[in-house]
């Protein structure tokens, strides 16, 4: 009942979770936005986490389902896709709560930063589909499985990080990638998220609040994805690889070293 403390949190969260969800939406990296805001508010660490799920479930539901309307993406062809995501998601779900990720956190920048150089120094990257380098069964197995896992373990970037896969495994241009990619983090999000609740800790009101946010701001940007295409796309893409990787370098030099 954070909710009831502070008139003020409401439209906190709704506004967080609009931004937030418009930015996912098209390059990925929301929860950068929304679980500092979650935890600033006073909701504790664990319950901030599974409400993050659940209001990332609504936007990328939000997203997933407007790029399928709109013909981005096609939900036939995600089948096996979603199907390996959802078991990687359930199993670094389950680990995560007897491991500690911290060693990711430390990993990820260099891996961010080394995407926005190679987008940066391949401006075409994405630009049209081009030939495939791995089969959709191929593709998906991996994938799906690893990316999944990761989602489900500890997340951040896992939107980017889909996104490149897609293009470089599959040969999407960037839009139909970033289509397809919302599909697969709304399947590891739903079963993160279903895990979090068999554990009995969610913060409902706060994950709600900012969740109908994120399925307006999810809309949003999904349908000027559409619209307006990769020239659209790709500076908002680096900008906010370079954000989420300088983030997560900064939060891992802070913390003491054992």
């Amino acid at each position: 009942m954070i909710l009831a403390a502070s008139w003020w949190m409401a439209p906190v969260l709704f506004g967080t979770g609009l931004l937030a969800g418009f930015v996912d939406s098209i390059a990925g990296g929301g929860g950068l936005i929304t679980l500092p805001v979650l935890l600033g508010v006073g909701i504790p660490s664990p319950r901030a986490l599974a409400a993050n799920k659940l209001q990332a479930t609504f936007g990328s539901a939000s997203a997933a389902w407007n790029y399928s309307r709109l013909g981005t993406v096609s939900l036939q062809d995600c089948k096996a896709g979603v199907l390996c995501t959802v078991l990687g998601a359930a199993a670094g779900t389950l680990l995560v709560q007897q491991l500690d990720a911290e060693f990711l956190a430390r990993a990820l920048p260099a891996l961010l930063l080394a995407i926005a150089v190679l987008l940066l120094l391949k401006p075409q990257l994405g630009d049209a589909d081009i030939h495939p380098r791995l089969s959709r069964g191929r593709f998906y197995l991996l994938a799906g499985l690893l990316l999944g896992f990761y989602d489900g373990f500890f997340g951040p970037g896992t939107g980017t990080f889909w996104a490149m896969a897609f293009m470089l495994g599959l040969g999407f241009n960037l839009t139909k990638a970033t289509g397809y990619t919302k599909v697969m983090n709304f399947a590891s999000n739903l079963v993160s998220l279903l895990l979090f609740l068999r554990a009995g800790q969610m913060e409902y009101e706060a994950g709600i609040t900012m969740g109908v946010g994120q399925l307006i701001g999810a809309k949003i940007g999904s349908g000027m994805v559409v619209t307006r295409g990769t020239k659209f796309i790709r500076p908002v893409f680096i900008t906010v690889v370079i954000v989420l990787a300088l983030k997560l370098l900064y939060a891992a030099c802070l913390k003491p070293r054992a």
